[in-house]
């Protein structure tokens, strides 16, 4: 088991909110995250974010602060910045934006008047509210148009439909970026289209940072995108929190207005200080086997549920995420899927599928990943073993006995790989 939190204070101060932080404590000490968007932090990571640094306003930027006594939050910043531009090799970085989601608004409302297009992923093919679905507010400032996979059963992206699209309806911004979406993307062919009809190319990056940072995937400014808005946490394993990322120095000034004042107030410094903790333990060397590891490990899993006949959306996956038909192929609905993994010790989510003919809140599919397996240790025989249990889990939904017998099993493998200290 990991060195338990240190929290005195708490437990002296307010019973129920340390009996919470200890129960959750062991719910992910005994239990396995799959959840593709959850990672575990170091403890450096979670003393630069529990730091006094929470003390501190910190309105403006490095050197342009509007409150005095910031000697030590500009040194914070400015090196979070630096490492945030070496580890995805860039020129600019804002640090600031407080999380995935303010960061694509902060970056529409720097580039975009109201009315203007944007051509993102649909959410149903494995794109992000954010991304212009119609129950966002964002969708009612901005003119949001959808494109698709071709083939839901290979992944493929309709890119000749993206490019008449785009001929057609001449966005601002051609976006690229998943949350559930398990294949890599051309971005070549979509930054040539961007550049045909003169929009921005923009890639939210925040499922697989971490393995962009490591080298490991495509990086889309290689190709040319003009920004990558990303979280820190998932893959980049570090605290949650957003970055905005870009080679221009026009649209890094306009970026920086938009996030503060446009958007935000005072940045969170015990974030950017967490921050800027996690991307020092990014670039280093241990890193990149760690993000080597992760697609090791989905594609063991991905064997696995293929082996079953168990329908992989996309075929199977290119990154750290699987997302499996469990409805179709079992007769289980995403949230069924769920709970029994829930009773099982497995974390997950219920994932709706491209052309599902369920509802969102019981939807056909689960979506996991194995970036929280990876920190713990795990490699292809956990991960084989993992997607052989989660299988029988789903086949055993009402056999308490079974299930039960699972529970124990990944308790035990949990403990025998505990979340650990340290990342370097």
């Amino acid at each position: 088991m990991s060195t338990p939190q240190a929290i005195p204070f708490i437990e002296a101060q307010d019973a129920e909110i340390a009996s919470a932080i200890r129960g959750e404590e062991k719910r992910e000490n005994e239990g396995l995250e799959l959840i593709p968007s959850e990672n575990y932090v170091s403890k450096a990571v979670l003393e630069a974010n529990g730091s006094c640094f929470t003390n501190k306003y910190s309105e403006g930027y490095p050197g342009r602060r509007y409150y005095g006594g910031q000697d030590y939050t500009d040194i914070v910043e400015r090196i979070c910045i630096e490492r945030a531009c070496q580890l995805f090799k860039c020129e600019y970085a804002n640090v600031q934006t407080h999380s995935g989601a303010p960061a694509n608004i902060a970056t529409y409302f720097a580039l975009l008047e109201p009315g203007d297009t944007v051509i993102g992923m649909d959410l149903s093919h494995g794109g992000h509210l954010t991304h212009g679905h119609p129950v966002t507010y964002i969708a009612k400032i901005f003119n949001f148009v959808r494109y698709g996979m071709k083939n839901i059963e290979t992944g493929e992206i309709d890119y000749e439909a993206l490019r008449e699209m785009a001929l057609e309806h001449k966005p601002k911004i051609i976006l690229a970026g998943f949350s559930a979406y398990s294949r890599e993307l051309d971005y070549q062919k979509i930054a040539d289209i961007a550049k045909e009809v003169g929009a921005i190319a923009m890639a939210d990056m925040a499922h697989i940072a971490g393995l962009i940072a490591a080298g490991v995937v495509k990086n889309p400014f290689d190709y040319g995108f003009d920004i990558i808005t990303t979280t820190t946490h998932k893959t980049l394993r570090g605290p949650r929190g957003g970055l905005i990322l870009c080679n221009d120095k026009e649209i890094a000034k306009k970026i920086n207005k938009s996030v503060f004042p446009g958007l935000q107030g005072g940045p969170h410094m015990h974030t950017i200080a967490a921050k800027a903790v996690a991307f020092g333990e990014a670039l280093k060397p241990e890193f990149k086997e760690y993000a080597k590891q992760i697609l090791k490990n989905a594609k063991a899993m991905e064997k696995v549920f293929l082996d079953e006949e168990i329908r992989l959306i996309g075929g199977g996956t290119d990154n750290h995420l699987l997302l499996a038909d469990v409805y179709g192929s079992l007769g289980v609905t995403g949230k069924q899927a769920q709970t029994v993994m829930d009773e099982v010790g497995i974390t997950l989510n219920m994932n709706s599928i491209a052309g599902d003919t369920r509802k969102p809140l019981d939807p056909s599919g689960i979506r996991f990943g194995t970036p929280a397996m990876t920190t713990r240790g795990m490699k292809e025989a956990e991960a084989t073993r993992v997607a052989e249990l989660m299988i029988k889990a789903l086949r055993n939904i009402d056999n308490d006995e079974v299930k039960a017998e699972i529970r124990e099993e990944i308790r035990e493998l949990c403990l025998k790989f505990p979340i650990p200290d340290t990342m370097v």
